[in-house]
């Protein structure tokens, strides 16, 4: 029997759920709406071998929590106008989908087009790495945590576990952009490498010697190291 080999690298890192829990099939049916948007009760109900009065019920459900809309398209004859359903913008699953595409878009075009992709894209994660301490009152504790903090808030699950190969650093178990990041490793990563980079320039932390990011490094995680140690310096 041949032992498969485990995947290197994070996983995606999870959408966060709706208010409300919600049941099995109420869940299917916004799953279909999210694969198959625009969608009608007649079709939804066929697809999903459910009663058309159990998908309207289940529609009017999510359509209240803001996670699908609807619209009324008119109908030829004088029957009553269709009802179409599609995922909303403010679905977090749409969300996450949009703006990873937007991110693999931007991620291949640099790509195609940047002489030097690699730089370019550590530059503006270093910028956007600023605007992160920016947007919030600067810190006055350790600028590790910090960092570890923005990790976390961006979805990145950082967890400070040693590896065998990889020494301690930080592993990073989940990745935002997870399939742009397999598409475009040396783009992508740079992109988040920057990211802490503008982060520990933006909390005075001068020595940045010895930052790096491996991409896949090992089974369920990427891996950080940071500047050993961490010391800021205030002017």
């Amino acid at each position: 029997m041949v032992k498969e080999s485990a995947v290197l690298g994070p996983e995606p890192t999870p959408v966060r759920g709706v208010p409300i829990a919600l049941s099995g099939q109420r869940l299917r049916v916004l799953e279909y709406v999210r694969a198959h948007s625009p969608v009608r009760v007649s079709d939804a109900a066929a697809a999903l071998d459910l009663h058309p009065n159990t998908v309207r019920e289940h529609l009017d459900a999510v359509t209240g929590l803001g996670l699908v809309e609807r619209t009324t398209k008119a109908t030829p004859g004088r029957g009553r106008p269709a009802g179409l359903y599609w995922a909303s913008a403010a679905d977090p699953a749409v969300a996450v989908r949009d703006y990873a595409g937007l991110a693999s878009a931007l991620a291949g075009h640099l790509a195609r087009t940047s002489a030097h992709p690699e730089r370019d894209a550590r530059a503006a994660g270093v910028e956007w790495g600023h605007e992160l301490v920016d947007e919030h009152r600067r810190p006055d504790g350790d600028p590790r945590q910090y960092v570890l903090d923005v990790l976390t808030r961006l979805g990145f699950a950082p967890t400070e576990e040693a590896a065998p190969d990889a020494g301690r650093g930080i592993a990073l178990r989940r990745c935002p952009l997870l399939d742009a990041a397999r598409r475009y490793p040396a783009i992508v990563c740079q992109v988040h490498l920057g990211i802490v980079e503008g982060v520990l320039e933006r909390l005075g932390v001068r020595n940045r010697q010895g930052l790096d990011l491996i991409p896949f490094a090992e089974p369920g995680a990427c891996r950080l190291f940071l500047p050993d140690p961490v010391v800021r310096h205030d002017d």
